[in-house]
C-alpha cells in the first residue's frame, strides 16, 4: 500500500509538472545595447487619464474594473468631449470664454485609465497611501493644476516677453520633460538615445532635451540647469537616474535642496515601468514615490508653438490695447470653465 502511494504520488507529479512549468511565465529580458545595458532607445508615450494625484472619491491605488470605468466617466477630458460631441459650433462659442475655444478636437490625453501589472490605477503617485503630495504648505497655483496655471500667468507682467511663463515663451515643460516625467492633455511622446557615457531624453513638448552622464559628472552646482543636472547608472536591467540643481525658473518638483531619483526598466518589448523618488524636506513633509507605465510609440511630432511667434506679439499688444482702456489683465477663464460634472 505504501509503495503504491508514492508511486500514485510520483506519477502525479509528474504529469502535472508540464503544467506548473506553463503557467509559471520567466522573467523578461530586454534587448542589450552593444555595450551590454539594457536597450531602452525608441519613443515612447505616457498619454493617460490617470493623473499624477488621486482623483477625489477613488477607493485606493488599485481600483477594480467598475471603479476604472467609473473613473473613466468622470475625467475632465471625457466629459468635455461628451459635452462638445452635443454642441454646434455656435452653442460652443455660446458662453464667449475664449480659452474654451482651445477645444477636445486639439487634445490628445490618452484614451484610458492606465495600467500596471494588469492593474487599473487610480494615480501615478503610490506613497503617501493617500496619493497626494506631501506639501509643508500647499501651493497657491501647483504645477499640475492647469486652471491656476492660467489664473497665475494672468497676474505676471506683460512690458516683455520674459514677464510671461514658460510654457506662454515656449520653453522647458515640466510636466512632460521632467524631472518627474509625468502626462498632460497633449505631447505625451518622449524618445529616449543611449551610448555608453551618456543617455538623452528628449520630450515632445516643447522638444526638450535633459541629457545624464553615465560617468558620474556633474556641473558646478553653481551652474543650475534645465532639467537638472543628472547623473545615471544601471542596476540589472534597470536605468537609474539621480537629478540635482534644477533651474529655479522651471518651476519643478524639487528646490536647489532636493533630489529626484529615477528608475527606468523595461518590463516588455512595448512597455517602459517608470518610478520615482522625489525628495526636498523644503518642500514635503516626506518622501514621495510614484510609478507608471511607458508605452511604445510611433515617434514624436513637431512642436510648434508660437507658429511664427504671433501669439506672444498678440499677447503683448493685447496688454497695451488693455492699458489704454484704463483696464487690468484679470484672470482668464481657464479652459475647462464651466464644464458640467459627470452623471454618477
Amino acid at each position: 500500500m505504501k509503495y503504491s502511494s508514492v508511486v500514485a504520488s510520483l506519477l502525479y507529479a509528474l504529469a502535472m509538472a508540464p503544467i506548473s512549468m506553463a503557467q509559471a511565465s520567466p522573467a523578461y529580458n530586454p534587448p542589450k545595447t552593444t555595450w551590454g545595458v539594457p536597450d531602452l532607445t525608441g519613443f515612447w508615450s505616457t498619454a493617460s487619464l490617470t493623473t499624477m494625484t488621486r482623483p477625489e472619491g477613488a477607493s485606493g491605488l488599485i481600483v477594480s474594473e467598475e471603479e476604472a470605468a467609473r473613473l473613466f466617466k468622470r475625467n475632465i477630458y471625457t466629459r468635455v468631449a461628451k459635452e462638445e460631441a452635443a454642441l454646434s459650433p455656435a452653442e460652443l462659442l455660446k458662453d464667449a470664454n475664449p480659452d474654451r475655444a482651445y477645444n477636445r478636437f486639439w487634445m490628445d490625453p490618452g484614451s484610458d485609465i492606465a495600467k500596471i501589472n494588469g492593474q487599473y490605477r487610480s494615480s501615478w503617485i503610490v506613497e503617501p497611501a493617500n496619493g497626494q503630495i506631501p506639501y509643508i504648505k500647499a501651493p497657491s497655483s501647483g504645477i499640475s493644476s492647469l486652471a491656476s496655471e492660467e489664473e497665475q500667468y494672468a497676474d505676471l507682467g506683460s512690458d516683455n516677453p520674459e514677464d510671461r511663463g514658460l510654457s506662454e515663451r515656449c520653453m522647458w515643460s515640466s510636466s512632460v520633460n521632467g524631472p518627474v516625467i509625468s502626462n498632460t492633455m497633449y505631447n505625451n511622446n518622449i524618445e529616449i538615445v543611449q551610448s555608453p557615457t551618456h543617455v538623452a531624453i528628449q520630450g515632445e513638448m516643447s522638444h526638450e532635451v535633459r541629457v545624464i552622464s553615465m560617468e558620474g559628472k556633474r556641473n558646478p552646482s553653481s551652474v543650475p540647469k534645465w532639467g537638472g543636472d543628472s547623473i545615471g547608472h544601471y542596476e540589472g536591467n534597470t536605468l537609474v537616474v539621480e537629478t540635482v540643481n534644477v533651474m529655479p525658473r522651471q518651476n519643478s518638483y524639487i528646490s536647489d535642496k532636493g533630489k529626484v531619483t529615477e528608475r527606468f526598466t523595461r518590463t516588455s518589448d512595448g512597455q517602459i515601468l517608470y518610478q520615482y523618488t522625489v525628495e526636498d524636506p523644503t518642500k514635503y513633509t516626506q518622501p514621495w514615490k510614484g510609478e507608471m507605465p511607458m508605452n511604445a510609440s510611433p515617434g514624436l511630432y513637431e512642436y510648434a508653438c508660437h507658429e511664427g511667434n504671433y501669439s506672444m506679439f498678440n499677447l503683448l499688444s493685447g496688454a497695451r490695447q488693455y492699458e489704454r482702456e484704463g483696464r487690468k489683465n484679470g484672470a482668464r477663464k481657464a479652459i475647462f470653465a464651466g464644464v458640467k460634472a459627470a452623471d454618477e
